[in-house]
């Protein structure tokens, strides 16, 4: 009992000395070099939150492969062991994307154009991620390389074992709904977006970039000072209006994976969730 008292003593010690080295620096700077500190700070506090993600994705990327190959090794004897896996595999995408709304709470546009992606990631962003609609071409890109190699099995005589291949007359109707229904989300939240894009160039903001060119030619400090503060109040406004299609692009996109995944049954969804980790991981790799 003494040692964990005495290592709780050390650890909140330790905190406080975080917290007080951290103030007394940011007190000897002025606030532009405190923002300059603070940026690539929070840069790498949203790197190591990534790396931690595709350390996670990999271990269940692992996981799922041999319960799709050798799921006797995970002791998964029924389709209900193989819906746990898939429900805690679906638990990490939703704790992503809850770190996710909080970073954006924070700062939209460092999520916009995160650092820890790669440009070729980037070239394929739609509202900081993957479109929605790529969970439904992932799907039937994985049920057609699955039918090919059926046919190659059953003219080879080998076994079997393609289980997105056998979606059933149902599943391919629900489906087709729930992609009709995605398609109508993701196109109401692009022409929200491309609306917002339209009013960087508004008339108030065209006011205020001449206001603000004038200000500093004629070297009016101080009401350029004054005039900042209406800046940023104007930017702080599409911010907060950028936050908001932010976090509904990713709550489509994360219904839009369970709602697919619930249409599946569990070898299916394990089959699904194998191509997204695959394509993600690849992708990111391909980039760097």
């Amino acid at each position: 009992m003494n040692q964990v008292f005495v290592l709780g003593e050390i650890f909140g010690k330790a905190i406080d000395l975080r917290v007080r080295t951290l103030k007394n620096l940011v007190r000897i700077l002025n606030p532009i070099q405190a923002v300059q500190f603070f940026i690539p700070a929070a840069q790498l506090h949203l790197k190591v939150r990534e790396w931690s993600k595709l350390h996670e994705q990999k271990r269940d990327l692992d996981e799922l492969r041999l319960a799709a190959t050798k799921p006797t090794q995970l002791k998964l004897e029924s389709a209900k062991d193989r819906r746990r896996l898939v429900g805690r595999v679906m638990s990490h995408y939703k704790n992503y994307y809850r770190v996710k709304s909080k970073s954006v709470k924070l700062n939209v546009l460092h999520m916009l154009a995160a650092t820890w992606m790669s440009p070729l990631e980037h070239a394929f962003l739609w509202i900081g991620g993957w479109r929605p609609t790529t969970a439904f071409q992932l799907l039937y890109s994985v049920v057609g390389l699955q039918l090919e190699a059926r046919l190659s099995d059953l003219l080879s005589q080998r076994s079997s074992n393609r289980e997105l291949a056998d979606l059933s007359p149902s599943q391919l109707i629900r489906i087709d709904e729930l992609q009709v229904q995605t398609v109508k989300e993701e196109r109401i939240l692009t022409e929200a977006l491309a609306t917002l894009q339209e009013t960087l160039a508004d008339s108030s903001m065209v006011e205020l970039s001449h206001v603000t060119t004038e200000l500093v030619r004629v070297g009016n400090t101080e009401s350029l000072n004054e005039h900042y503060q209406r800046v940023k109040l104007k930017l702080g406004i599409k911010e907060e209006k950028l936050k908001e299609v932010f976090w509904k692009a990713d709550n489509l996109r994360l219904r839009t994976l369970k709602n697919v995944v619930d249409i599946l049954s569990p070898i299916q969804a394990i089959h699904l969730l194998i191509g997204a980790a695959e394509l993600h991981l690849k992708l990111h790799e391909w980039g760097n």
